[in-house]
């Protein structure tokens, strides 16, 4: 995986956070595969 600098990783806070580990174990569940989401904030340019 490249590292682009247009997308640094986001700053989630822990209720945040705890979203996103919700709907992953959600979709894991649903389709029966491990599901990694990764959140990024996307810096513009110019």
């Amino acid at each position: 995986m490249t590292n682009n600098d247009n997308y640094p990783i986001a700053a989630l806070n822990e209720h945040q956070l705890n979203k996103v580990q919700s709907l992953e174990k959600e979709l894991r569940n649903e389709i029966g595969e491990n599901i990694v989401l990764i959140a990024y904030d996307e810096e513009e340019n110019g």
